[in-house]
C-alpha cells in the first residue's frame, strides 16, 4: 500500500487530495490499483504519519525484510494420483465472500441468452479486458446490491465471488474500465429490445398484443447544470422539485416483460410523448394490431385523433380526466351496469368513433374516502393551530398557502373566512381570529363520485368488463417503476454526461430484465416469493478459501462455497437449477518462503 495524490485547481488555489492505494497484479503481468481509503486534504505531518503506519504494517515479526513480488513457479502435482500430508491444526479460513446471489444472477443472464447477444457486440480491449465480463459485473451489482461504480470498485467486487465465477480479477472493476464499458452500450439498445422480445415469446410465451405505456422521472444529486442536455427541472414524481431530473418512458406487457424504454429531458411533458413512441414501436416491430393502454394525462385530443387516423388505426384504451365525466354524467344515467368483478361495476356509452367506460369500484371508494378523511383531519388541526397564533395578515396568508399545498383537493371542502386587510399603515398589526367551516354540500357531491373513473377507447366491439380488465393491468408499469427505483436503486443519479446518464439507465434496465426473468420462473412455483427475497436467500451462500499447510511446507488451498440450507435446496430443485461443482484445489507456496532470508 502507498499514498497517491491528485491535484485540483479550485477558486484560484491548488488543492491536493490523498488516497491510500494498493497494487494488484492481474493477468498478463499488469499491475492495477485499488483505492483502499480516501483521506482528502492532509497536511505534511499527517502524510508522514500515514507513511509510518504503512511501514509498520509491512514489518515482519522479526525485523525488516522485503518479500518477493512473484511466487516461484512450480508445477502443481496431479492431486488425483499424488498423496499430500496436511497439518489440520494449521487450517485457516480466509476471504469469505457472497457467492449464491452472484451465481443465481448469472443463471438468469444465461436464461435470457445475453451471452450470445453481447459476445458479437462487445469484444476485448487491446489489453485483454473482456467487456462482456465488465458488463456482467455492472449488471449483477445493480441487481444484487446496487450503488455507485466507485463503491463497486472499492468494496463490492472484493466482497463478492464475481471474480471467481467469471475467472477475472480486480482489473474488471477498475473505475476507468467500468466507465469505458458504459460508453460502449447505447449503440446496441434497439437491437437488445428485439432480442428480448424474441426471448420473452420463446421462453415464457409472452404476448405483445397489449402494451402498457407510462412515464416516470428520476432526479440527480448534483449542482444545477448549464442550459442544454437531459438534466432539466420539471414535474417530479419523486417529490424532489428542487433537483434536476430526466423523464423515462417505459412499455411493458401485462405479464410485466419490458419491451422498450426511452430517456427524455426532465422538462418533457407526458402529453407530448405518446405519438412518437407509437411510431418508434411500429417502425421496429411493424404495424400489428396492438392495443395501447395508458393513464390519463398522457394522451391529448390531437394525439388520439392521430392514432385513429393512421393506417391501420391504432387501437387504444386510455384514462380520462374527471372533468369529462361531469359532461357525460347525464348520458350515463340511462345505461345499465355490468358486473366486472366483485365490488366493481361498469357502464358503456357510445360517442361517435369512440366508447366511454364508466367504472365504479367499491375498494376504490374506501381508499379515496380514507385519504380524504386523513387530509381533512390534518387540515382542520392545522387551521385550529393557526387560530391560536398571533400573526400578521401576510404571515397568515403564507401559512394558509402552505396548508393548502399539503391538503391538496381536500382544501376545497373547507370555507375559510379571512379578515380584511386593515389600512396599509397597519398591515403589520396582528390579525383578528379567522373562521372556517366545512362545506357539507360540496362534500356530498364528492362522496357521490367516489370510486368512479372514466375510460376512453376505440375498441367498440369489446365488452365493458373486458375493457376494465385491460385497463387495470397498468399496475404492471407502476410495479416496474417501483422495482427500478427501490430494488435496483435507479435514483438518485450522479452521472453528469448525457451518454453516461443513459448508460446508467441502460444497465438498470438490463438488471430489471434479469429480475423479471427470475419473477417469471418463480411465479408457477410460489407466487408469494419475490425476486428480492430469493436473492437475499441465495446471498447466504458464501464462498471462502480453506488453507491447509502440508508437511512439505506448501499449502493446499480449497476454494469452496457453503452448503445451501434445506429450504434453499428445495427451492433449487423446484426451479430445476443445479449448483456447479466445487472449484478444483490448488497448491501454492506460502509468501514467507519467498523472502531473501528464507
Amino acid at each position: 500500500m502507498f499514498l497517491r495524490s491528485t491535484t485540483r485547481k479550485k477558486d484560484g488555489k491548488v488543492h491536493r487530495y490523498w488516497s491510500v492505494v494498493e497494487n494488484h497484479r492481474v493477468k498478463g503481468g499488469r499491475v492495477v490499483q485499488r483505492h483502499v481509503l480516501y483521506l482528502g486534504e492532509i497536511n505534511e505531518a499527517q502524510r508522514v504519519a500515514w507513511c509510518e503506519s504503512f511501514e509498520s504494517l509491512d514489518r515482519r515479526a522479526r525485523g525488516h525484510r522485503q518479500s518477493n513480488l512473484f511466487v516461484v513457479q512450480r508445477e502443481t502435482p496431479d492431486l488425483r494420483s499424488a498423496t499430500l500430508r496436511v497439518k489440520l491444526e494449521g487450517m485457516r479460513l480466509e476471504r469469505p465472500r457472497q457467492w449464491g446471489a452472484c451465481w443465481l444472477g448469472l443463471e438468469m443472464w444465461r436464461c435470457v441468452e445475453l451471452d450470445a447477444f453481447w459476445r458479437q457486440r462487445l469484444g476485448h480491449s487491446r489489453k485483454g479486458t473482456d467487456w462482456m465480463h465488465v458488463l456482467k459485473t455492472l449488471t449483477l451489482y445493480r441487481l444484487i446490491d446496487p450503488g455507485s461504480e466507485w463503491r463497486l470498485h472499492r468494496q463490492w467486487f472484493e466482497r463478492s465471488a464475481m471474480g471467481d465465477l467469471l475467472g477475472e480479477d480486480i482489473s474488471v472493476a477498475q473505475p476507468d474500465t467500468l466507465y469505458r464499458c458504459l460508453d460502449k452500450l447505447l449503440p446496441h439498445k434497439q437491437a437488445l429490445f428485439g432480442h428480448l422480445k424474441g426471448i420473452w415469446e420463446a421462453r415464457f410465451e409472452a404476448s405483445f398484443e397489449i402494451l402498457l405505456y407510462d412515464l416516470t422521472s428520476t432526479y440527480f444529486e448534483c449542482e444545477v447544470p448549464e442550459a442544454g442536455g437531459l438534466r432539466r427541472f420539471g414535474y417530479s414524481r419523486d417529490k424532489r422539485s428542487d433537483c434536476v431530473q430526466v423523464v423515462i418512458a417505459l412499455i411493458v406487457t401485462p405479464e410485466g416483460f419490458p419491451l422498450a424504454y426511452e430517456v427524455m429531458a426532465g422538462n418533457t411533458t407526458d402529453c407530448t410523448t405518446l405519438t412518437g413512441f407509437v411510431e418508434k414501436i411500429q417502425a421496429q416491430y411493424g404495424r400489428a394490431q396492438r392495443i395501447w393502454i395508458t393513464d390519463r394525462g398522457v394522451p391529448t385530443e390531437a394525439a388520439l385523433e392521430a392514432l385513429r387516423g393512421s393506417d391501420p388505426p391504432v387501437r387504444y384504451l386510455v384514462g380520462t380526466p374527471k372533468g369529462r365525466l361531469t359532461r357525460l354524467e347525464q348520458a350515463f344515467l340511462g345505461q345499465p351496469w355490468a358486473k366486472a368483478r366483485e365490488k366493481v361495476r361498469v357502464k358503456l356509452l357510445a360517442q361517435g368513433e369512440e366508447m366511454y367506460v364508466l367504472a365504479h369500484s367499491g375498494a376504490r371508494v374506501d381508499k379515496e374516502r380514507a385519504m380524504r378523511r386523513r387530509r381533512l383531519r390534518k387540515l382542520i388541526a392545522r387551521l385550529r393551530e393557526l387560530q391560536k397564533q398571533k400573526l400578521t395578515q401576510d404571515d397568515l396568508l403564507m401559512k394558509l398557502g402552505a396548508a393548502r399545498t399539503q391538503a391538496g383537493r381536500a382544501y376545497g371542502l373547507v370555507q375559510i373566512d379571512i379578515p380584511r386587510r386593515e389600512a396599509r399603515e397597519n398591515k403589520h398589526a396582528l390579525t383578528q381570529r379567522f373562521g372556517f367551516t366545512l362545506n357539507r354540500e360540496k362534500l356530498r357531491e364528492v362522496r357521490q363520485r367516489e370510486g368512479r373513473y372514466l375510460l376512453r377507447t376505440n375498441l367498440t366491439e369489446q365488452h365493458p368488463a373486458m375493457l376494465w380488465e385491460f385497463y387495470i393491468q397498468l399496475t404492471e408499469v407502476e410495479q416496474a417503476f417501483k422495482e427500478l427505483k427501490s430494488d435496483l436503486a435507479l435514483r438518485p443519479i450522479y452521472h453528469q454526461k448525457d451518454k453516461r446518464i443513459e448508460a446508467h439507465i441502460f444497465v438498470a434496465f438490463l438488471a430489471y430484465c434479469l429480475q423479471v426473468t427470475l419473477k417469471a420462473k418463480l411465479k408457477p412455483l410460489a407466487s408469494g416469493l419475490t425476486p428480492r427475497s430469493v436473492l437475499d436467500k441465495f446471498a447466504g451462500v458464501q464462498m471462502l478459501d480453506v488453507h491447509l499447510p502440508t508437511t512439505d511446507n506448501r499449502e493446499l488451498v480449497l476454494t469452496r462455497y457453503t452448503e445451501p440450507e434445506k429450504e434453499l435446496q428445495l427451492l433449487l430443485m423446484r426451479m430445476k437449477l443445479t449448483l456447479p461443482n466445487q472449484p478444483p484445489p490448488t497448491i501454492r507456496i506460502p509468501h514467507a518462503q519467498n523472502s531473501p532470508a528464507a
